[in-house]
């Protein structure tokens, strides 16, 4: 039915810009929301379990599992014989990684056999009867020692240089060198790994995944089954978290599934245990940086020279390009005239490192903002100075190591603002007279900025596909190559299409993230998901509604400009359509109402030879300010407050865009402060439960915690809505508590020391750089003993 139009209020509910809650919100809070664990498992399902190595480094002299084979339960054991494709689950095609190790184990808990049996019980109680002997051989678990020991690089390193560096460094008027340790970090995500393979007839196979990679995932099962991807389908409806660790970490556990299910012919699951979880997947990198600089009476650095090693692990994994990433991001928001930055990506005994939130852009800031300490303290000046001292500006000063120039730097803004609203000055002021008069308590406080790139590095990633159909009753089906973790990507993009047909939010229905929909999906990583999937799904949207267009124009005789979309209904000339009936309108003339969107990241290119290019599309930017509380007789301490002031150009969804913001908070606070990964001189992981590797809890929030979206910003990328990244940029905000806490401890020394405190800063590592400082302060040269 058609009726007048009437210039009504009517308005659609949850288009962009609009605060939305998380799609699947209810269903977290009252535990209905379906994981891989949670689903009906088909009839006869098997359950997996893996076998894993107790030596660091040692070849396999001989492996006997007939007390595995003959267990209670046991339908099958896999070694890595039984694998009919290529016995390699590297995501580079390095061919460093097995799915089951042969031969020779590489680190402690390495995946050497997986036992199917009836229940997960009795496959774990299996597990634990084979008998290894071994050849033991030496081992290093440490950055240190093996750069000491001679150990090669697991990728080829990357070096960016621009400037004389030599000659500035030899003449600055002022130099210093340091080194810091920066610790790794555990995902410690509420879901652990999990898979669940259904066998499908030929060689097709179905798999459940908790990944942020399906595609990856898909082509990882098709190389160890050895057949082709389409024989391979891979299904993704959520995820209990990711924050990096699901990106190539799941892969072996989907292999192994579909392996033990394409031979039995029967449904298997794989979920291994937390202890095994923590002991077999990767974590965030450790890094160990050396820095040398050289700069002025007024805190300006005029020379740069840095190297960024790392503990890779034992295979590449994603090392290559996480090292990189901390040197695109070792300059933060500063201009360096000269400088130099080197990776050294290290082969260790331990497990492979991986993807983490922030991708080795978090331990490159920190090792930029430690060279912004030392000026500081070595001057004596409030490290905010030297920091607006050294900002990114106007020409000349706006090109960073890689030969990006800077071209929507707010970082000055956003400093001004934040130091403003969070009254820095004053509180600063009033903490170094509090510091003066107070024996045992000392206080800290810190402002840090953050510039972060946005785009993947490996230029072929930025892509996604989205696939839209509208129904004949007007309601709409998504599909996209992003998966959720919990950060509302579902959301965000059904906000988008409900802005483009404007329509209710409701209208929309996402359905689980499949290869067999979208095809060749970028992993939902480096905080793009929004970005590519957001943009392919409008376009998908703008397909359908040419065609809507044309149609009613033709129909209806009036010119295409006069066809519009408004709330729920289309204006066609004077004549007003309900959007369900017009769809049905339209489907009766047989126009066409599917379309497959697609998107790529344009104006970026990389030259990893010459280290020169436009890796990122923009930059997102923040800062903050932290303020803690010392107790310099024990180290133990406390954030006390946090102010936030994030840019995240025209936010999508605030209320979503605020939660990811406070979440990457918290999480990146732990990983400075508690979160401490520690393995023995066996190679032995022993922080590898809730009981021994501490997150951050409820009660470590600040108890003043305030988080502001700079609504000014407008990202001046044509973006989707003009919106900017904010899955990982915020990581780096918790850097101010580091520096609060140094602040703390240098006043032991009247602040005339940095207290170079390495990360995680432990109540232990805390107390003793008091330690130090204060028997510098006593004229003790003996600082060796402490």
């Amino acid at each position: 039915m058609t009726h007048p139009i009437s210039r009504s209020k009517t308005e659609i509910t949850g288009g962009a810009h609009i605060t939305r809650q998380h799609d699947s919100a209810h269903k977290h809070v009252t535990g209905s929301a379906d994981y891989i664990d949670d689903m009906a498992e088909p009839a006869g399902t098997l359950h997996g379990y893996l076998g894993l190595s107790d030596r660091a480094h040692a070849k396999i002299v001989s492996l006997d599992l007939d007390a595995v084979r003959t267990s209670e339960g046991v339908v099958l054991v896999l070694t890595g014989a039984d694998v009919p494709g290529s016995n390699d689950i590297s995501p580079t095609g390095r061919n460093d990684e097995p799915v089951l190790c042969t031969g020779e184990v590489k680190f402690h808990g390495q995946p050497v056999f997986a036992v199917i049996a009836e229940t997960r019980d009795k496959a774990r109680r299996a597990a634990k009867k084979a008998v290894f002997v071994y050849e033991d051989l030496p081992h290093v678990t440490d950055v240190r020692a093996a750069v000491d020991a001679g150990y090669p690089h697991v990728t080829d390193p990357l070096k960016l240089e621009r400037g004389d560096v030599d000659t500035a460094l030899a003449t600055a008027p002022l130099r210093l060198k340091g080194q810091m340790s920066i610790g790794g970090q555990d995902h410690f995500y509420l879901e652990g790994h999990i898979a669940m393979a259904i066998p499908g007839e030929d060689d097709e196979v179905t798999v459940w995944s908790s990944t942020q990679h399906p595609s990856e995932v898909q082509h990882m099962v098709a190389h160890a089954l050895g057949t082709v991807s389409n024989a391979v389908t891979v299904h993704v409806r959520r995820m209990g978290g990711g924050f990096g660790g699901k990106e190539t970490q799941s892969n072996q556990f989907a292999a192994i599934a579909a392996i033990a299910a394409k031979r039995l012919n029967r449904a298997v699951k794989i979920r291994p245990d937390r202890d095994d979880d923590m002991i077999i997947t990767g974590k965030r990198h450790d890094f160990v940086v050396d820095y040398d600089v050289g700069y002025d009476e007024s805190g300006v650095i005029h020379a740069l020279d840095a190297t960024f090693a790392a503990r890779c692990g034992f295979s590449s994994d994603l090392s290559g390009p996480v090292t990189d990433r901390a040197l695109f991001h070792a300059d933060n928001c500063y201009f360096y005239q000269n400088v130099r930055l080197a990776s050294r990506p290290m082969m260790t005994n331990t497990v492979s490192n991986t993807a983490f939130r922030g991708f080795g852009g978090p331990q490159g800031m920190l090792g930029g903002e430690r060279v912004i300490e030392e000026v500081a303290y070595a001057l004596g000046r409030d490290p905010l100075e030297i920091r607006k001292a050294n900002f990114y500006g106007g020409p000349g000063r706006d090109v960073t190591p890689y030969h990006q120039t800077v071209e929507d730097n707010i970082i000055a803004r956003i400093v001004e603002d934040l130091e403003a609203s969070s009254d820095y000055q004053a509180r600063r002021a009033e903490i170094l007279a509090f510091n003066e008069t107070s024996p045992v308590v000392r206080r800290g406080i810190a402002l840090t900025p953050v510039k972060f790139g946005i785009s993947f590095t490996a230029t072929f990633y930025n892509q996604a596909g989205a696939l839209v159909h509208v129904y004949q009753d007007g309601s709409i089906h998504l599909n996209h190559g992003g998966t959720e973790m919990g950060q509302g990507l579902n959301t965000k993009v059904a906000q988008v299409l409900a802005e483009e047909f404007q329509v209710d939010l409701d209208t929309i229905r996402i359905t689980a993230t499949t290869t067999g929909k979208v095809p060749n999906t970028s992993a939902t990583a480096a905080s793009s998901g929004t970005d590519l999937n957001g943009m392919a799904a409008a376009n998908a949207a703008q397909q359908i509604k040419t065609r809507l267009i044309g149609f009613a124009s033709e129909k209806f005789s009036v010119p295409p400009e006069q066809v519009e979309f408004i709330p729920n209904h289309v204006r066609i000339g004077n004549e007003l359509l309900a959007f369900g009936d017009f769809i049905k309108m339209a489907y009766q003339a047989r126009v066409q109402l599917s379309a497959a969107g697609f998107y790529k990241t344009p104006d970026i290119h990389w030259n990893r030879a010459e280290g020169k290019g436009r890796p990122f599309y923009y930059f997102a930017y923040g800062a903050a300010v932290s303020e803690v509380s010392v107790d310099t007789l024990t180290g133990e301490y406390q954030v006390d407050r946090v102010d936030v002031l994030h840019d995240a150009g025209r936010s999508l969804n605030p209320a979503l865009d605020i939660g990811q913001i406070e979440g990457a908070f918290i999480q990146g606070m732990g990983w400075l402060t508690t979160e401490e990964l520690w393995w023995d001189d066996k190679g032995r992981l022993r922080t590898h439960a809730p009981s021994t590797y501490k997150i951050p809890l409820a009660s470590d929030r600040p108890p003043i915690f305030n988080v502001r979206l700079a609504e000014w910003s407008e990202n001046r990328e044509p973006t989707i809505r003009r919106s900017k990244a904010v899955g990982e940029p915020p990581f780096m905000l918790p850097i101010s508590v580091l520096e609060a806490l140094g602040m703390a401890v240098a006043s032991i020394a009247d602040y005339q020391v940095s207290p170079r405190l390495d990360a995680p800063a432990t109540p232990e590592r805390v107390l003793m750089a008091v330690e130090r400082l204060k028997a510098l302060a006593a004229g003790d040269d003996d600082m060796n003993r402490i």
